[in-house]
């Protein structure tokens, strides 16, 4: 076996073996048997909170288990294949057991990533939220964009995405956008990417074709299940009504149906336009407000062990966590991590993993300082 595939492989039984004791495996093995039997038990339903609680835990249990067993399987068969192809001479064999080699690393790597994802709500459905800054036309055109980039990355992870509200901008674009990305691991994935975005391009609504820079934020809030208690003073909440948006014709709501709450004593504002029914809508809106006040909560115990917490700060400059290029140069830039990608339109398009990975493992392991900006 070459020297380079060797490497390779000691890399991934490195990660495997990490991946085994961050499970805590025969404790996880003797816990996924009794909740196996558990499921089989009638009487499991008589609590249904403690029962979808049960079954969470019982399928994340199964799928590191399961995702652990098969990477070994791959790589004891890609050995055995490696083994008889240098045995017969077979390059083609060789070349091709290798090639699956590099592959597995890049997904054992990607798995390391995701068992970071401990926190309470990471397993959790999230709300996205998109704010234009200030700039009119060209920051409302910058917020409609990384709607689509958010909505395009959640797409290439087999996510469902509904659109809770979106309020369009006078000419173009969106002034502010709210999704509810429901997929495993939502909000683990999504939440280092709160904070104010930056376009740098030559804007396309400029006759001159000058140079503009735009800023939009990001929020990020976990959708809370009935096993978390957020107890809110009606009393405490203005609730408005207001006709849905649209793109014009016979589709335009003519009723009152959108629907705004705002917490007075924490000033949070959620709105929801998704449904033709007021009814509808404030029961989301309300889930929503929820979600908005957990986040909180846990953005303040953050917040206790020295985290930044960027998405509540000013939509310009100083505040970007993240800087996007288009022209004189193409360049994407994680002001946190240092990650980079010349690609940006693939970037936009929803290739965010490796910015996702680097401020995951930043979050827990800490260290690295803030990256100078770029022009």
């Amino acid at each position: 076996m070459r020297a380079e595939t060797q490497d390779v492989v000691d890399e991934i039984k490195q990660a495997v073996s990490l991946l085994r004791r961050h499970l805590d495996w025969e404790p996880s093995l003797k816990r996924l048997d009794w909740l196996n039997a558990k499921a089989e038990d009638a009487s499991l339903w008589d609590d249904p909170t403690e029962a979808q609680k049960l079954m969470r835990e019982r399928q994340q249990l199964e799928d590191g288990i399961t995702g652990i067993r098969r990477l070994e399987s791959q790589l004891s068969d890609n050995l055995e294949l490696i083994e008889l192809g240098e045995a017969e001479d077979d390059k083609e064999i060789v070349e091709e057991a290798e090639k699956s080699l590099k592959e597995m690393r890049n997904e054992v790597n990607r798995l390391q990533i995701e068992s970071l994802l401990s926190g309470e709500a990471d397993s959790n459905d999230t709300y996205l939220e998109v704010h234009s800054g200030a700039g009119g036309t060209e920051s409302q055109d910058w917020a409609n964009m990384l709607m689509r980039m958010y909505s395009r990355w959640a797409e290439k992870h087999g996510m469902k995405i509904d659109v809770m509200e979106v309020h369009d901008g006078e000419e173009a674009g969106i002034k502010s956008a709210t999704l509810l990305i429901k997929g495993h691991n939502a909000y683990g994935w999504l939440k280092t990417e709160a904070g104010v975005h930056r376009l740098v391009r030559i804007s396309p609504y400029d006759s001159a074709a000058r140079r503009h820079t735009s800023f939009s934020s990001i929020g990020v809030y976990p959708v809370i299940d009935d096993s978390i208690q957020i107890d809110i003073n009606e009393s405490d909440c203005r609730i408005d009504t207001y006709r849905s948006s649209g793109a014009g014709g016979q589709h335009v709501n003519t009723t009152d149906s959108a629907v705004r709450i705002t917490h007075m004593p924490t000033g949070i504002v959620v709105q929801c336009q998704q449904e033709r029914s007021q009814h509808k809508n404030r029961a989301k809106a309300w889930d929503m407000l929820r979600a908005r006040l957990y986040e909180a909560e846990l953005q303040k115990r953050e917040e206790a062990a020295n985290a930044e917490n960027a998405s509540k700060t000013a939509i310009g400059w100083g505040h970007q966590i993240r800087s996007y290029v288009l022209q004189p140069y193409q360049l994407v830039k994680d002001l946190r991590t240092g990650t980079e990608s010349t690609n940006p339109q693939g970037v936009l398009d929803g290739d965010l993993d490796d910015f996702m990975e680097a401020a995951l493992a930043q979050r827990v392991y800490g260290g690295g300082e803030e990256v100078e900006d770029i022009d």
